[in-house]
């Protein structure tokens, strides 16, 4: 690649996935050649992620254009990117985090003191499942598969639905949002409402190209993020969650794990280093050999 040739970005082929790889292309002037790549998350829409192995079904065929040299950059909702050590891919590096969305979760077609007893919500999360039961024991979860106007599609026929504000707002649909929840009580996803920005570690024009875009708050609250998903590594398959702020300077985090009865239990801590931080709260909620 040359600092004159045309970013070739690598991303999903969904309406979601391309609005945000043009708005990384938008942030980096620069002209942008899309190369779609289907995941194997895409390929199948049915099946519970969980039974795909849930870890990197959206962004593994992404990171390997952009390793094989079919893309320069790669653009991930940073929620789908794993974190654990073991499922790195060697070579790629995380160059930009530019600012982040909302971070929140949300409802359509209906508030969730609204919803009549025994109503019928849908979401493909372990983690909006568990948080929904903890607030609303009576709620029946139903799994919710495709893209958003899919899921949106069911709104009607199920009471109401969960996403993203995040993904809602850079579609244009804010305004089907119904309730948008507290972050530090129903939890976000790791890395919900950020874009993760790969390239090769050697491709030192993508480097710096992409440290132009790169937003320090974000890129911090996600990589206290990061490391908190990161230390519960693949021992751990509790539904959980992770949110990182800041509060008049200082950098916050709350994390959530639920057990296998769907108990809930958050930490919430401060601290200067992010991956210190994560750590540490993670260790509160998992300790070593749980």
């Amino acid at each position: 690649m040359t600092s004159r040739a045309a970013l070739r970005i690598a991303t999903r082929g969904s309406p979601l996935a391309l609005v945000q790889a043009h708005a990384v292309a938008d942030r980096l002037g620069a002209d942008a050649e899309i190369v779609v790549i289907k995941t194997e998350g895409d390929r199948n829409t049915t099946a519970p992620l969980a039974s795909l192995g849930g870890r990197g079904v959206f962004t593994t065929e992404v990171q390997n254009a952009v390793l094989d040299g079919r893309a320069d950059i790669a653009v991930h909702s940073a929620k789908d990117l794993p974190s654990s050590a073991e499922l790195q891919v060697e070579g790629l590096t995380l160059a930009a985090v530019p600012e982040r969305a909302d971070p929140r979760d949300c409802l359509i077609g209906s508030t969730l003191d609204d919803l009549p007893d025994g109503a019928t919500v849908g979401t493909g999360s372990p983690r909006r499942r568990v948080l929904l039961h903890h607030f609303r024991p009576d709620l029946k979860c139903v799994e919710l598969r495709g893209n958003i106007a899919t899921r949106l599609d069911r709104v009607g026929e199920l009471d109401a639905i969960v996403g993203a504000v995040a993904a809602l707002s850079r579609l244009g649909l804010a305004d089907r949002i119904t309730e948008a929840f507290d972050p530090t009580t129903f939890v976000p996803q790791v890395g919900q409402g950020a874009l993760a920005v790969e390239c090769r570690a050697d491709d030192n024009v993508a480097l710096e190209r992409l440290a132009a875009i790169d937003d320090a708050g974000a890129h911090t609250t996600v990589r206290a993020e990061r490391a908190f998903l990161a230390r519960l590594g693949g021992g751990c398959d509790a539904p959980v969650g992770a949110h990182a702020y800041f509060t008049d300077g200082h950098l916050w985090m709350i994390g959530l794990i639920a057990d296998e009865r769907g108990a809930v239990t958050t930490y919430r801590d401060a601290g200067e280093d992010p991956v210190g931080l994560g750590e540490r709260v993670a260790d509160e909620l998992w300790p070593v050999g749980s």
